[in-house]
């Protein structure tokens, strides 16, 4: 075992190394340059035409409005990401990593959409077996390159690891109720798996509509909680930025159960922790984002924007800022989900460490039913749109949850390396689709600016963009 761990360590070190580093910075910078930095710089139309017509049902075809959409995307990444997270990003890279999280976010809102451009863009239409617009990275794989076998190969190590990555997930869960309420392990993974598997019984109407409740209520209610402990530490907010910024480009000294970081640490887990918040480059927008009704792919990548600014800006930003102005990670040799919770017990006393668990494990729950959607997709993607597919379904959710339920107790520096090593593996793929299809995405981000736009604002009717790859096939 400790050979095994000693190798994800030094994978997870190598994967995530300067070079990954600089690529994934790098892309969306130069995303950013391309698109006029749309997404960062139109913030109100930005806002009006994401939350600001989160009740309206879309135009155009799909299966779910863009906000439910939206919504399965943001369980994946308002999770325990923003709270396990940061706690381990800071303990790893010091504070500064909170300043590499932010400079990963801003310039991967458009890395962002152009995953969920192209998930647009080269989606299918299941007509038969479940009724459904789906589309992850073998069905771009397919549509865009016509590599159907190296397609199958990508679904099918997607849905047989992809499970593995939501260990994490119960880790956090299990460690921060037992700390807060002294609750087994093994009662929680219980009722995380139950609740779970009866809700992605319901398939992507019944997923969509428990997060589009979900996701939006416990996001406000972590962020007001946070929002106090700034309030009340109003004064430190000075020296806290100070530290924060300064720890993001020269070493982080050790204090008291902090080790220490370097720069490299600073930006190396940074901007992991940061990706893996907010899924900027790691594949996931495409997929959720597929099924959702709209009458133009960029209009619905605008959810890039939305997403990134809530899950990274706000959410994770929000529990750095505990963590770092309570001193909790320099006073005990917490880590993930039971740092935050340590945190936040500083601050409110036993109450604020039991809303924190709470938090963490409905925050976990969320991701863990929003991830079942994505790895479903690649079971969809390798039995077809026929009656085999349907039928395996309630096996493979089955399959899905047994990772959650049986491996929530091992390390959890092991856990997120594991995760590290696939998100990796997904940032690449992901990349690459961008970089090979960069003409097309510019295609449809000029026609939506230049034509599409344009022509509603003089009162004409331009046709709805939509695509369905099972028709042009």
């Amino acid at each position: 075992m400790e050979a095994i761990t000693n190798f994800l360590y030094w994978l997870d070190d190598l994967l995530w190394g300067n070079a990954m580093t600089v690529v994934v910075v790098g892309t969306g910078i130069l995303l950013s340059l391309r698109f006029g930095f749309v997404y960062q710089r139109k913030i109100g139309f930005n806002f009006k035409n994401t939350f600001g017509k989160m009740f309206d049902r879309g135009e155009g075809e799909g299966t779910i409005s863009g906000f439910q959409a939206a919504c399965t995307a943001l369980a994946n990444t308002i999770g325990t990401g923003n709270i396990s997270g940061v706690a381990t990003a800071i303990v790893s890279g010091g504070p500064g990593a909170l300043v590499w999280m932010w400079i990963s976010a801003f310039f991967g809102m458009s890395t962002k959409a152009c995953e969920i451009i192209i998930g647009q863009r080269y989606r299918e239409h299941y007509q038969k077996s479940m009724d459904e617009y789906v589309c992850d990275r073998s069905f771009v794989m397919k549509n865009a390159f016509g590599w159907k076998k190296g397609a199958v190969v990508l679904a099918v190590f997607c849905f047989v690891f992809g499970p593995w990555t939501c260990c994490v997930q119960t880790e956090a869960v299990t460690s921060s109720l037992n700390q807060a309420f002294g609750i087994p392990s093994i009662a929680s993974v219980i009722v995380i798996g139950l609740t779970c598997l009866f809700t992605i019984w319901g398939g992507l109407k019944r997923i969509s509509s428990v997060m589009s409740k979900a996701v939006p209520i416990m996001a406000a209610l972590y962020v007001l909680m946070g929002l106090g402990v700034v309030i009340v530490n109003f004064r430190a907010i000075p020296s806290v930025i100070a530290l924060i910024f300064k720890s993001a480009f020269s070493p982080a000294a050790a204090a008291g159960g902090f080790a220490g970081a370097t720069v490299r640490d600073a930006i190396q887990y940074g901007v992991a922790r940061g990706m893996y918040s907010n899924d900027a480059g790691t594949g996931y927008g495409m997929i959720a984002h597929a099924s959702a009704r709209t009458d133009h792919p960029v209009r619905q990548s605008l959810w890039g924007w939305g997403e990134v600014f809530l899950d990274t800006m706000i959410v994770c930003s929000i529990t750095a800022f505990t963590i770092i102005m309570t001193g909790s990670y320099t006073q005990t040799d917490a880590t993930s989900g039971a740092l935050t919770t340590f945190a936040f017990t500083n601050a409110y006393g036993r109450i604020g460490g039991q809303l924190t668990a709470i938090a963490i494990a409905v925050f976990a729950w969320t991701t863990i039913i929003g991830m079942y959607y994505t790895c479903e997709k690649s079971v969809n993607y390798a039995f077809g749109d026929t009656e085999t597919n349907k039928k395996l379904m309630p096996v493979y959710m089955i399959y899905y949850m047994i990772p959650c339920v049986l491996f929530y107790n091992i390390q959890a520096d092991v856990l997120w390396a594991f995760t590290d090593i696939i998100s990796a593996a997904y940032v690449i793929i992901t990349l690459f689709f961008i970089y090979a299809r960069h003409k097309e995405i510019f295609r449809l981000f000029d026609d939506f600016w230049k034509r599409f736009l344009p022509a509603k604002a003089r009162g004409e009717n331009p046709p709805n963009v939509s695509f369905d790859c099972a028709k042009e096939n």
